[in-house]
């Protein structure tokens, strides 16, 4: 065999954790196997005999990668109207195999990736490789530019802020019993029960990949309004999936998806709806890291 033919073997045996990596960091699998193709590209340029631990060499390398493209999306973000939610990861609920968990055990809940997106990027980077992926504070350090003690500082400013967000409930089939009970109310048209089952200061989210955006809902009568008034349309068109290992609606088919919803509920209630629809977001579904 090649040396290069050896080389990217073992790239391609570490490409899932780099995958992984950057979607912890950028939210978006197109933006990931970009990231994670960059990381490639620098890798056949360079000099690998010099590499002892390849694996934390790529994930340094794909690191700074997605720190540069965080700190140019800040700019653009200016620009985008209405919410932009991260790209989510569809899969079906009967996917519950050895693979698909080992898959979800390194994937972050949608819920946690919309507070990392009120991160800054440095803090992103600490929180998501220490705290997520075990990466040392000194390796932290030397992608960031900083001192150990200065990285260590960074994740902790950023896990507070993740600490004092509404904690989502880890019991999946808890979950789907809430979007259940969601789904009958609004299908019946009960207004009571789809305010029973909701938190009093739900936020509905919309991400529509349009210029001109859609604000936000807040609070569960203006949510249930709104989705008693919309749900007509679209409850025969939801199918239960998981999105990012928690309880969801797909919209359509998978092959020509119109929305998903994901649901996170906080102690048996939805605390927040975020509805995605931007095609861009949309393709390939169900799909995973």
């Amino acid at each position: 065999m090649s040396e290069a033919s050896w080389l990217a073997e073992q790239f391609e045996q570490v490409r899932p954790h780099l995958r992984s990596v950057a979607y912890g960091m950028l939210g978006s699998l197109s933006e990931a196997d970009d990231a994670v193709q960059e990381c490639w590209l620098r890798l056949s340029r360079s000099d690998s005999e010099g590499i002892r631990d390849l694996q934390g060499w790529l994930t340094t390398v794909v690191a700074r990668i997605c720190l540069d493209l965080l700190r140019s999306r800040r700019a653009r973000r200016e620009e985008y109207q209405g919410d932009r939610l991260p790209e989510p990861l569809v899969t079906e609920p009967a996917e519950q195999g050895p693979e698909h968990q080992a898959v979800l055990a390194d994937s972050i809940g949608l819920a946690l990736l919309i507070v990392l997106d009120t991160l800054s990027p440095p803090e992103r980077l600490a929180f998501v490789l220490h705290d997520v992926f075990a990466v040392p504070y000194d390796e932290i350090a030397e992608i960031t530019d900083r001192t150990p003690d200065a990285a260590r500082q960074l994740a902790s400013r950023a896990r507070r802020r993740v600490q004092s967000a509404p904690q989502p409930d880890g019991d999946v089939a808890r979950q789907r019993q809430v979007v259940d009970a969601f789904l009958r109310a609004a299908r019946t048209g009960d207004f009571a029960a789809l305010l029973a089952v909701l938190d009093p200061d739900v936020v509905l989210r919309f991400d529509l990949g349009t210029s001109t955006g859609r604000p936000s809902l807040m609070g569960a009568h203006a949510v249930a309004t709104h989705v008693l008034r919309t749900a007509p349309r679209y409850l025969s068109l939801a199918k239960p999936v998981h999105i990012n290992g928690s309880a969801g609606l797909l919209f359509g088919a998978p092959e020509e998806p119109v929305s998903v919803l994901a649901f996170t509920v906080v102690a048996g209630r939805i605390a927040a709806l975020d509805m995605i629809a931007d095609p861009a977001k949309l393709r390939g579904l169900p799909r995973q890291p």
